[in-house]
């Protein structure tokens, strides 16, 4: 008879976590995720929201959500293909195809439902390949993986490297691919830089490569005009990009992805992904809301101040304030070159992100450390997350608390 413990590696690998300070210790936002909020009884400026042009609690956005619940009820009953498939969510996905000037949109769950769901979809078989940037999301990563197609490091380029995605390509003829994916973010995330989706575009072309870019950190931040339509949009690629997946989570302000694109992609995926097909749909609220926030982004009826311009503005003047105080590492030099909402500040050990973390949580600054393993070992960092609420009394405190910490210390 065995002695074993079923879940006794539950509680081993976790004090091992602790063990080595990687443990994720959850604050408590005790307020909406407003520009000033309460953080555990502390008023505090937010600097790591996703919530970009602080939508999630803009007065339109909030009514179009109650609407929806009095219209519709609190849920949908069941999922898009049974039951579940509400005016309201064909609304949404009219709505976003319009404003991103594009055939048509499946809306799912959330973001990391469409990488898991439509990523092995599109390439099924041992005879496709995927190719990868190599800095890519972990959402990308776990629809990756799922796939059965081949992958691995004759498949995955140096970060931004275009000569590395073209070798990959050669090595994708080599193997005689049947279908070809190349999957990009369009906003990295951790660095806060840009693909090269232009240049992706032209290089695909020529190897007959399909184009996956998840663009959830351009979404509502890029794109021409201050618009907010995202990187295909930044680069004039409608039509050119064949699968761009979307979340209202960040700059939109509420929950949820969408894969975008032509009519074509639009009805393979609603009928061949299980993270859609087996997940109960969008509660109306959510969608509801969804449909203020393109409101608020398309200025309907020109009652809306443009938020795109001033979260570009806010970012502008917060990165290079950054940059004049003296945190000048590479990647945070290469982010405050781009029109991103994302300013990684460099500090080097992980100890030394997590104590400057703390410190500006003392000095009523809300920003969180991204550590190693989640960034290569050296670069721990402060990710500062912009937003479009942020007033300029708010970035000037901010860059005030980063000097007197930095030289704490001893990083400036």
């Amino acid at each position: 008879m065995t002695t074993r413990d079923p879940v006794g590696f539950m509680k081993a690998e976790y004090d091992d976590l602790v063990t080595r300070n990687l443990d994720w210790k959850h604050k408590t936002l005790e307020s909406g995720s407003d520009p000033v909020c309460k953080v555990e009884g502390k008023e505090v400026i937010m600097m790591c929201s996703n919530n970009y042009l602080n939508l999630s609690t803009h007065p339109h956005v909030v009514k179009k959500a109650l609407e929806a619940v009095e219209e519709f009820g609190a849920g949908s009953g069941s999922v898009r293909a049974i039951a579940g498939n509400m005016f309201i969510h064909e609304e949404l996905e009219r709505r976003l195809a319009a404003f991103k000037e594009q055939e048509a949109v499946m809306i799912t769950q959330t973001g990391y439902a469409a990488n898991a769901g439509v990523i092995p979809q599109l390439v099924p078989s041992k005879e496709d390949v995927i190719i990868s940037d190599e800095l890519n999301h972990g959402s990308i990563i776990d629809g990756v993986r799922l796939a059965k197609a081949q992958r691995g490091s004759d498949f995955r380029y140096t970060h931004s490297d275009m000569a590395g995605l073209e070798q990959c390509l050669k090595n994708a003829e080599k193997v005689n691919a049947r279908r070809i994916l190349v999957i990009t973010d369009g906003v990295f995330s951790m660095d806060g830089d840009m693909a090269k989706l232009d240049e992706i575009q032209k290089i695909c072309e020529q190897y007959g490569a399909m184009i996956y870019v998840d663009d959830a950190h351009g979404d509502g931040v890029l794109g021409r005009d201050k618009k907010g339509k995202g990187i295909v949009d930044h680069f004039g690629l409608q039509g050119k990009v064949q699968v761009e997946m979307n979340t209202f989570s960040k700059a939109m302000g509420t929950v949820g992805g969408a894969i975008t694109g032509s009519k074509d992609l639009v009805n393979f995926c609603r009928n061949k992904t299980r993270t859609y097909l087996l997940s109960g749909s969008h509660p109306p609220a959510v969608a509801g809301a969804s449909i203020g926030s393109i409101d608020v982004l398309e200025n309907k009826d020109g009652k809306f101040d443009n938020v795109v311009a001033k979260l570009l503005d806010n970012g502008s003047f917060f990165k290079k304030g950054i940059v004049d105080l003296g945190f000048n590492h590479e990647i945070t030099v290469a982010a405050a070159n781009t029109p991103t909402a994302i300013t990684p500040i460099i500090c080097g050990e992980n100890d030394v992100a997590k104590a400057m973390s703390n410190r500006l949580y003392e000095e009523g600054i809300f920003a969180l450390p991204i550590v190693f393993p989640m960034v290569p070992r050296g670069t721990a960092r402060i990710r500062v997350m912009m937003t479009a609420g942020l007033e300029k009394e708010h970035l000037t405190t901010a860059l005030a608390a980063f000097e007197k910490i930095g030289k704490e210390l001893k990083i400036l």
